[in-house]
């Protein structure tokens, strides 16, 4: 157990043996209140000017940054263009934490790592296939090669570039990502121990898909936002509406197949967490996924007007979440493409401040490509380190004292009050 300076509460630091959802990162906690913040942008046409997100603690890069660069590239280079844009960031703003983008379930062949192992046959016992028996109800080819580049490995183009135009805009005379045609594929969780050339699909996965050289294996990078799921009840996220159909999977198989998505995970988030990484799905946001405990990738805010007073006495508590796990509280309102303009900045930071924990950002989920974040100069404020967790010392009225300055809340008319000591 570890113990921090200033703070009456003690932070259990888990092991990595028996995964948990409430494990925190590998790292001393941050106060400062610029480093307390997270953004998750996107600029599909070309690179994020980095001047645009200075400042900003955490920004997590999604796949579809630079799109309409790497989808013209032969063969296309996505992983290797976040990790550009990874360190045109990180140049402009040292010190600034950057995450990037990992499918957890679809093998998408404009990664480059993905690509090699999706065009070589040996390793076709990675991946899922069509059901033979079966006429899909996507193409199993890409017609604008002659002859037509196909693959039995199970492939849709739910979110795949095209040519001429997709979910991003190929180069003619067709989208290049080598042998197999353009789409999106599915690894098979139950593989995971399978080996093929001295080498697992666990053991790749980890090593050569997360942790290689534009991942996890450079330092500038610290973490990764991993993508979809397995559903027992509907199988993978994200694809066409007939995959479990194309691919002939019975209800056995969806649990035996979902079953082992969720263990394989818990083997990935463990070890992203040793090696001293972590991952939005590891955040605590107060509204898990399907699953009941992944941060959801367009969170709320935590507390509203309407909530005020019976959700700070749940959250000033050393028994909440906000305290023993990473918290990201969400600017209202929330949500998936929202109201970026900021209408409760002040109410948002105060209650921030008032429920935080040892690690915790305020900020923004995922709200699209091309979108400018404000960045209000209190942001920059430097409130200290709080001297206990926050009190109700009124009806309706929370008080929290860090040690250069005093936050307060009064619900009944939800004013917010910061005051520098």
């Amino acid at each position: 157990m570890k113990c921090y300076t200033g703070l009456l509460l003690c932070v259990v630091f888990m092991g990595f043996i028996h995964f948990s959802y409430g494990q925190h990162p590998n790292h001393p906690p941050v106060w400062q209140m610029n480093l307390s913040t997270i953004i998750m942008p996107c600029n599909e046409t070309g690179f994020t000017d980095p001047q645009s997100t200075k400042g900003w603690g955490l920004i997590d890069f999604d796949w579809s940054n630079a799109k309409q660069i790497w989808a013209k590239s032969k063969p296309m280079d996505c992983a290797e263009l976040l990790l550009k844009q990874v360190e045109m960031t990180t140049s402009v703003s040292p010190g600034t934490t950057v995450w990037v983008y990992r499918n957890s379930i679809k093998a998408l062949p404009w990664f480059t790592s993905v690509r090699e192992k999706l065009t070589n046959k040996d390793y076709a016992r990675w991946f899922l296939k069509f059901d033979p028996a079966r006429t899909p109800h996507v193409s199993k080819c890409d017609k604008n090669y002659h002859p037509p580049l196909c693959s039995e490995l199970y492939h849709d183009q739910s979110q795949t570039p095209e040519y001429p135009h997709g979910d991003g805009n190929c180069a003619a005379p067709a989208c290049d990502v080598g042998s197999v045609p353009i789409g999106e594929y599915l690894w098979d969780p139950r593989a995971w121990n399978v080996s093929i050339n001295g080498q697992t699909l666990g053991q790749w996965f980890i090593n050569d898909y997360i942790f290689d050289s534009t991942g996890g294996g450079n330092p500038k990078v610290s973490g990764f936002f991993f993508d979809d799921e397995w559903s027992a009840k509907s199988g993978p996220s994200e694809f066409e509406r007939h995959a479990v159909e194309d691919l002939g999977l019975s209800t056995s198989d969806l649990h035996t197949i979902a079953a082992a998505y969720e263990s394989n995970m818990k083997e990935v988030y463990n070890t992203v967490i040793a090696k001293g990484k972590f991952a939005w799905q590891l955040l605590w946001t107060g509204q898990g996924t399907r699953f009941g405990e992944r941060a959801s990738t367009c969170p709320k805010p935590l507390v509203t007007q309407q909530s005020c007073a019976a959700r700070l006495r749940e959250l000033c508590s050393e028994k909440s979440p906000s305290q023993s796990r990473f918290m990201m509280y969400s600017f209202s309102p929330g949500g998936c493409h929202g109201d970026l303009s900021l209408p409760q900045f002040e109410q948002d930071l105060a209650n921030f401040l008032l429920i935080r924990g040892p690690y915790a950002a305020l900020g923004h989920g995922w709200h699209g490509c091309s979108k400018k974040y404000p960045r209000p100069a209190a942001l920059d404020g430097d409130y200290g380190q709080p001297e206990g967790l926050c009190k109700e010392v009124s009806s309706g009225v929370f008080r929290r004292k860090y040690t250069k300055a005093t936050v307060e809340m009064n619900c009944n008319n939800y004013k917010a009050t910061i005051a520098k000591n």
